[in-house]
């Protein structure tokens, strides 16, 4: 379990720290080439509700073949998916490529910002492809239980991404400064090194998975048919953000900024948790594949315990230095007071947090996504959207909308531990 979860935790450290140095150096090219991009990512978001439909669905049944011996039936999977992946990817080119400027302009940007953010995303459109390719083989490896490679494989493309930042942003060792779309391209060959690497890594013959070119369409099917659900969630959920992030918005500047920032240092805190969801998913998986129910549901239980040991010790840092990690990104006293106040209240959450983390990524490797999509939506819409909306328009300050946040996930992660412990979810049919 341990060797599946820390390399991906760290590959989500890895994965923050490359947009971290990304926003900086973007950012000295000009404010609105760093708003560009900015509003890139919440594009993105949108496309990887599209990613969803294969990858989930395909994590749950590569995991149940690996389960069961069938590594030669994984790997035809994989094939098809990457075909499928491919394909997909060609749609959302042309819509990106095409639509770039209106995109933009439908999200209010100013026209600067617009003339920026169209030359960056048309050159991220063109490797759409790239980046569907890397999120397939990235996940498919880690429900077959490696997630070590995945782990070196970004380290390097990073450093990768990173010099190429260098050069081609400021111009340097004889290239012309590109500015944004420097940037662009940067991302774009660090996706194809990724891509490379992966090909090269599953065609070594003691690789988990491996390329077989057999397409079976029963099988697609099947993975559409968890993938679906899982998809929906997502794309529900980030909508559901936007609104409550709409709603934080009308409080004012500060507390926007103060909730953005917070919510980035808590990213550091969901590392813990986010390696184990992927251990429990892929475990969970490949223990329903080798028809053991008693020691897939162990395997959650035990990650859960794990996570929240973990996580709940970043709470208490959370607690007792909110103004010390905040002064790391912003000296604006109105700015640190709302971080601080919202990273107080979070590290109290931190433990059910992990076992929502943890039990969602395991029912989502057994293939009950429909259990899941259920779950988050109600759960967002009824008990955090719904009342933080009220809470603003009765008057209540900015905290009562971190508190009815925190609630959220109380209960949501206590809806969790009901529906595990039923363990009807063992048994979905993928």
């Amino acid at each position: 379990m341990f060797s599946i979860a820390i390399p991906a935790a760290l590959k989500h450290l890895v994965d923050i720290l490359q947009i971290l140095v990304d926003m900086l150096m973007i950012g000295m090219v000009s404010v609105s080439a760093l708003a560009a991009v900015g509003m890139s990512m919440q594009f993105m978001m949108i496309i990887n509700v599209l990613m969803t439909l294969y990858v989930v669905g395909g994590n749950a049944l590569i995991s149940r073949f690996i389960g069961e011996g069938r590594k030669r039936r994984a790997s035809a999977l994989l094939y098809s998916l990457a075909i499928f992946a491919a394909v997909l990817s060609v749609f959302v080119t042309i819509g990106g490529y095409a639509g770039s400027e209106y995109i933009y302009a439908l999200m209010g940007a100013q026209e600067d910002v617009v003339e920026q953010g169209a030359l960056y995303f048309k050159i991220i459109s063109l490797g759409i492809v790239v980046i569907f390719i890397d999120t397939l083989l990235y996940n498919a490896l880690s429900a077959a239980g490696d997630t070590k490679n995945s782990l070196y494989i970004k380290l390097v493309s990073t450093a990768i991404n990173a010099f190429l930042n260098y050069v081609l942003i400021f111009g340097h060792y004889g290239f012309e400064a590109m500015g944004i779309e420097g940037a662009a391209y940067a991302t774009v060959i660090s996706y194809c090194f990724n891509v490379v690497a992966y090909y090269i890594l599953i065609k070594k013959p003691h690789s988990k998975l491996n390329i077989i070119p057999i397409i079976r369409v029963k099988d697609l099917i099947r993975v559409w048919h968890v993938g679906w659900s899982a998809a929906l969630d997502r794309g529900i959920s980030s909508m559901s953000f936007l609104v409550f992030v709409a709603i934080i918005a009308a409080y004012g500047t500060e507390e926007l900024a103060g909730y953005q920032v917070a919510l980035r240092i808590e990213g550091i805190a969901f590392m813990p948790g986010f390696g184990f969801a992927i251990a429990a998913m892929a475990l969970v998986g490949q223990s329903i594949g080798a028809k053991n129910v008693d020691r897939a549901y162990n395997m959650g239980v035990i990650s859960g315990r794990i996570a929240y040991i973990f996580m709940g010790s970043v709470g208490v840092f959370l607690i007792l230095f909110p103004e010390f990690l905040v002064g790391f990104f912003t000296k604006d006293k109105a700015t640190i007071a709302v971080a601080s106040y919202y990273l107080i209240l979070v590290g109290v959450a931190q433990i059910p947090l992990a076992i929502m983390f943890v039990y969602s990524g395991a029912l989502r490797g057994a293939g009950a996504t429909k259990t899941t999509l259920k779950v988050n939506v109600l759960s967002l819409w009824i008990f955090r959207v719904i009342p933080s909306y009220i809470a603003y328009k009765m008057g209540y300050g900015i905290i009562a909308i971190f508190v009815i946040m925190n609630i959220e996930t109380l209960i949501k992660g206590l809806i969790y531990v009901y529906i595990y412990q039923k363990r009807s979810w063992l048994y979905t049919k993928v």
